[in-house]
């Protein structure tokens, strides 16, 4: 062993032991790090310090970094409400080459580019901000030193069909070109070795005609004479250092580490923070967290005793069925052909996939084991937090975040126009009108199970929309992201771009979060409304008591494990809409897994772990349990709990030892299950209109919800939370982003004995009195884009919430008369134009490619001045209103309705609308502009002109 890596190892690990001690599975939980009363939670909430507002990926771009302009970017973030970094070198974006200003690349773990971390730690210290550093450079991480076995590995097929009688041959190049899988970004130094070959009839139903060719494996030529038939050669090929990082900056691309071998992982993280302990001391002196991306290991599955640890923890020798158990695989790992090899009987692809469990799970549990542990302990070691997105390909999509501290998810607004977020949530497609991935659910049910308050998410992950995203638009993707569980946004990304930079700026990818956006001024309300949810929500507890098994196992023995968070074949497509319709009709769920639930405890009708405890368990389409999970479920069963299969009973085990046995174990459980009809349920799946669906099952079987929703929407989500000192919250949005809403909701005596109502609002801080009706219930009228929070404490008095009027209220409507005023945001120009009346500027030809500030002007003669409302209409962009010249307010989503109440006054009245726009459009006038270009014109991110301005009708009431 190297004494390096040993002393290094030994010495992080005596750390550990001192602070935490070893975290095996089920002793991973944490407790909550504060106790709050609701007066502290309040006082957090009104005035959240800056580590609960957002953070931004900074994407040091190229490492062209120069210590001003750090300086310079970090006081422009402070200003606009943001508390903290994740600093994470990128490769600079090709598009810009030419563009770099000249500005020389500093080598990561360099000496001046760690002097540059200084620089950043120091300035944000003072500053008051918090900074987490990224492992490495792109993702997965790696480096241009690492060798060998430290380098990713994966081993592949290669087949190719053929019919006899034939004489056949193929070279061992040839064979290598075909095994070659198509990766997003292949290494250009990898290297291949023939592991197996064997030549295999078509269809395959006996071992015994498989015919072994390992004698040719050495030969550069290979020639076989293939019988009459249908046969195919199967060449099974390992390829060392298969896969460069994607975006790596300069000193941390080349390959990808070997996130299967331990001692590679030791020295690589060892190394980095050596480097940078060296010059700067501790860590703990400087960052919160060491952040690693999402796994996008492009299916990596292989190291030197990888089939060593198969047989020693499977109990049989997988390589000779391996060629038959693998898919053919392209970028990300994921299958590119389910066809590509031979047919098999049904009693082999019955064991192939039995097989294919073992291997994944095995995969799984080296990867937890050697990588996930490793990396946590490093962190412990150096006494700061582990942060990570603990997903990918082949890694648990629950447990995997169990051990880290500061879990991650993330929130894509990718194809926002053309997935149409905030305008549909269709049943179809459950990627469209959601900005959360199917992942987020995960992450945030490991937070649940294992205590932990502080959920981050990457949000909102753009690689589409860019100009044309609006502060409305983040709004309604970041209340998903926490309706999801989500409790911290790492906004994606801000981009290292010095002013000097040719217009809009060094751009990686990312919402455009830059001063030169014509919403940046604004930027800071969005900022402080979602510092107050998070101060909340990190110092309470998301209830949730229904639990939900998804078909994970079954998966991995049926297609493989899937690229979370976005899989390119879901195994069972309304998995989603299982745990959406539970949350739509006022319940609160979570994930579980086998492992969960075997090594759950069963109390008086409850299945408890950690801190969690549930009656109702939904399994959704699962074929195939653990003898041990089956046994669990029966003793819930038998103790009073619950539990609903969606479309099947289980009626298998999982994997190919002793399965025959295994299975009878399982068949017999589940008929003691059956025993219990009214408790172990078989329920079909809607075809369509899983709300109603789910309301249906919760009213036939009493499944009490926390809050009943009258009317349930699509767009209506909600979560609750409880108080350390037992107050009740109910966060509530609505997610549309045009329509409005109108519901009854009525809480259950739980939620609201012995307390008070109240609603706090996030945009100011502020705190109202609700009354609730004598069946503890209240009519809401939702407007587009709103959200509720909703409290109920020992507080007893205080202000009355007023709801301002939706809709359209009857009144005075001012249709003529208006003045425009076009000030550009990138010119001095200004431009005065009188309107007939208001419309979309892109149908305005002279406007249609504006950015910028309008500024629209009218006078209203008025005797009565007891209006108290004044009612924008539809506005796309932010709005600004002054009556008389008196400020009455900003509105930057939903209802633009403003309170005039003591603005008016007898006579003539100056209405002045001000109105900042999207800057989308104007970017596709830029033809000469090659970013402006590659974001809004070029191949899928061609889009649409977007609406502009003040729509209406403008009322008065």
């Amino acid at each position: 062993m190297n004494r390096r890596y040993f002393i290094s190892r030994s010495a992080i690990l005596s750390s550990v032991s001192l602070i935490t001690g070893k975290i095996p599975f089920v002793d991973s939980l944490s407790p909550y790090e504060t106790k709050n009363t609701n007066n502290n939670i309040y006082e957090l909430f009104k005035s959240p310090s800056f580590n609960y507002h957002p953070f931004v990926r900074w994407w040091w771009n190229g490492n062209k970094v120069e210590a001003k302009e750090l300086v310079r970017e970090l006081r422009l973030l402070k200003d606009a409400g943001i508390g903290g970094v994740e600093i994470n070198p990128v490769e600079f974006p090709s598009r810009f080459e030419g563009d770099d200003l000249g500005k020389p690349s500093i080598k990561w773990l360099s000496d001046e580019w760690i002097n540059m971390l200084k620089v950043t730690f120091d300035e944000a210290k003072s500053l008051g901000m918090t900074c987490d550093l990224i492992v490495g450079s792109g993702w997965p991480f790696g480096a241009e030193y690492l060798e060998g076995e430290e380098r990713a590995q994966i081993v592949v097929i290669a087949v190719k069909k053929l019919t006899g009688p034939i004489e056949y041959e193929i070279s061992r190049f040839e064979i290598f070109k075909e095994a070659d899988p198509a990766v997003s970004s292949p290494f250009p130094g990898r290297t291949m070795e023939l592991l197996s070959l064997n030549l295999v009839p078509d269809p395959l139903s006996a071992v015994k005609d498989i015919l072994c060719l390992s004698d040719y494996i050495e030969n550069e030529t290979i020639k076989i004479s293939v019988p009459k038939g249908k046969y195919a050669l199967y060449a099974l090929v390992k390829i060392k250092g298969f896969m460069q990082v994607i975006n790596g900056a300069p000193g941390a691309t080349g390959p990808v580490l070997n996130h299967y071998n331990e001692r590679a992982i030791w020295d690589y993280l060892i190394r980095m923070s050596d480097l940078i302990k060296r010059k700067l001391g501790p860590l703990s002196n400087h960052i919160r967290a060491l952040f690693t991306d999402s796994l996008e290991l492009e299916g990596s599955n292989w190291s030197s005793d990888l089939m060593d640890e198969f047989r020693k923890r499977r109990g049989y020798d997988l390589l000779p069925y391996l060629p038959f158990v693998l898919f053919r695989t392209g970028a990300m790992g994921n299958v590119t052909n389910f066809e590509y090899g031979v047919n098999f009987s049904e009693e082999f692809e019955a064991k192939f996939r039995r097989m294919r469990y073992d291997f994944e799970i095995t995969k799984a549990e080296l990867l937890e084991e050697r990588f996930i542990k490793t990396y946590v302990e490093w962190c412990k070691g150096l006494g700061v937090k582990s942060r990570a997105q603990a997903y990918g390909r082949s890694f648990f999509p629950l447990e995997s975040s169990f051990h880290y501290d500061i879990p991650e998810s993330e929130s894509w607004t990718m194809n926002w126009l053309k997935h149409r977020i905030g305008e549909e949530m269709p049943e179809e497609d459950y990627r469209r009108g959601r900005a959360y991935t199917m992942i987020n659910k995960y992450v945030s049910s490991a937070a649940n199970l294992t205590g932990k308050r502080l959920v981050s998410c990457e949000e909102m992950t753009d690689t589409y929309k860019v100009f044309n995203t609006t502060l409305e638009d983040l709004k309604v993707g970041g209340d998903q992201s926490a309706i999801t569980g989500a409790t911290h946004s790492i906004f994606h990304g801000f981009n290292y771009s010095p002013p000097e930079a040719p217009y809009p700026g060094w751009i990686r990818y990312g919402a455009y979060y830059n001063e030169n956006n014509t919403w940046w001024p604004y930027f800071h309300l969005y900022n402080e409304y979602k510092a107050r949810i998070s101060a909340l929500l990190q110092n309470v507890t998301m209830y949730t008591d229904i639990g939900i098994l998804p078909p994970v196992d079954d998966m991995w023995s049926n297609i493989g494990a899937q690229m979370e968070p976005f899989p390119s074949i879901t195994h069972v497509g309304y998995l989603t809409l299982v745990w959406e319709a539970i949350n739509k009709n006022g319940s609160g769920c979570d994930y579980l897994s086998q492992r969960v639930i075997s090594h759950a405890e069963i109390k008086k009708g409850f299945l408890m772990f950690g801190p969690k405890r549930y009656h109702t368990i939904f399994m959704v389409q699962v074929d195939s349990l653990k003898p041990e999970t089956a046994k669990k479920l029966y003793e819930f069963i038998a103790s009073g709990g619950r539990v609903f299969c969606i479309d099947t009973f289980p009626s298998r085990s999982l994997g190919w030892e002793d399965h025959e046995n295994k299975d009878h174990e399982v068949i017999t459980w589940v008929d003691k299950m059956k025993v219990y009809p009214d408790r172990f349920i078989l329920l079909k799946k809607p075809e369509k209109d899983f709300i109603s669906w789910y309301k249906n099952i919760q009213e036939q079987y009493r499944i009490e919800p926390y809050i009943k929703i009258e009317n349930p929407d699509p767009f209506v989500m909600q979560n609750r939370y409880k108080g350390d000192d037992g107050s009740e919250i109910l966060y509530l949005i609505h997610s549309h982003i045009h329509n409005s809403h109108k519901t009854k909701i009525s809480f259950s005596k739980e939620f609201i004995r012995n307390k008070y109502g109240w609603i706090w609002d996030p945009e100011d801080g502020k705190r109202y009195r609700i009354a609730l009706g004598k069946d503890n219930s209240m009519t809401l009228d939702l407007g587009p884009a709103e959200s509720l929070l909703f409290v109920f404490d020992s507080l007893k008095e205080g202000l009355l919430w007023k709801k301002k009027p939706g809709g359209n209220p009857s009144g005075v409507t001012i249709v003529n008369g208006w003045n425009a005023e076009f000030r550009h945001s990138r010119h001095d120009s200004v431009k005065e134009v009188q309107l007939d009346k208001l419309k979309d500027l892109k149908e305005i030809p002279d406007f249609v490619h504006f950015a910028g500030t309008v500024i629209y002007r009218n006078t209203l003669q008025l005797k009565d001045t007891k209006c108290a409302y004044l009612n924008l209409g539809k506005v796309y962009g932010i709005s600004e209103l002054k009556v008389n010249g008196k400020d009455c307010g900003v509105k930057w989503y939903g209802r633009r309705i403003f309170d005039i109440a003591g603005c008016l006054i007898p006579g003539n009245n100056n209405i002045e609308i001000k109105v900042v726009t999207s800057m989308g459009n104007y970017m596709k006038s830029l033809t000469d502009n090659p970013a402006a270009q590659y974001w809004t014109n070029e191949k899928n991110k061609i889009q649409p002109l977007q609406s502009m301005g003040l729509i209406g009708p403008v009322t008065i009431c």
